[in-house]
């Protein structure tokens, strides 16, 4: 099978506390167990594949040199593209810094663990220990596919969030705060700065989207045992 449909499958029996098995024969299957199928590899690379901006048809080992380099067509479409990319990401680096200017910021790691709900519809949902950030004792939580019934039944998947404040506090707490891949990880997360005033009456956030670039991402992060990230918190001093 494709890597995509592999990691699929790891999370799908982690969504349902299953081991992973072969579709075909039912034998375990995991990480370690497997290997890659280079002559496989190889044959599929000569299958041709079409161009998603001429329609032309190359060999798929051709095909990303071909978009890259000398396809006419893409020329156009990439550079208003990467105009728009760049303006984006120019707006994310200078609220990145203009946080960093912060007298106090805090950073932790975070590994959410999966728990499953006593309802009589069971929902499966992530949270993480109790950690310690800015002197105040916080909780994450997160979901699959916004808490949808049978997440292992879709092909797409997300994962959203919810940052809670445990402690109580004297005064309204204005914070700007974001996710980040964990250590050693290879998912790929787009970095969003999100922004709550927290209080003893209001101390939970709303769930908010985890920007995981695409479902194959997502399905990394499912497929281990835990996942781990990186918590980032700008305590906004009036």
């Amino acid at each position: 099978m494709c890597a995509g449909c592999f990691i699929h499958l790891l999370a799908d029996a982690r969504l349902k506390e299953e081991q992973a098995t072969c579709p075909n024969c039912r034998c375990e299957i995991s990480k370690s167990l497997c290997c890659r199928n280079l002559a496989v590899e190889k044959a599929v690379s000569e299958l041709p594949s079409e161009c998603g901006f001429c329609a032309q048809q190359f060999p798929r080992s051709l095909l990303e040199r071909h978009q890259k380099e000398e396809c006419q067509d893409r020329q156009f479409s990439l550079q208003a593209l990467m105009d728009q990319t760049r303006k984006k990401e120019m707006q994310l680096y200078n609220s990145i810094f203009s946080l960093l200017s912060f007298e106090k910021i805090g950073y932790t790691e975070v590994q959410f663990r999966p728990y499953r709900t006593d309802d009589f519809i069971t929902r499966l949902y992530y949270e993480t220990p109790r950690l310690t950030v800015l002197n105040q004792t916080w909780v994450l939580k997160a979901r699959v596919n916004d808490s949808e019934r049978n997440p292992n039944l879709s092909c797409k998947r997300t994962l959203s969030f919810q940052l809670i404040l445990k402690s109580k506090i004297n005064s309204p707490m204005e914070c700007s705060f974001l996710l980040l891949e964990g250590p050693y990880d290879d998912v790929k997360i787009n970095p969003v700065i999100y922004h709550f005033v927290f209080s003893n009456e209001n101390n939970e956030t709303d769930y908010m989207a985890l920007p995981i670039v695409d479902s194959v991402e997502c399905n990394k992060l499912l497929a281990a045992k835990n996942i781990n990230l990186r918590l980032f918190i700008f305590q906004i001093q009036k």
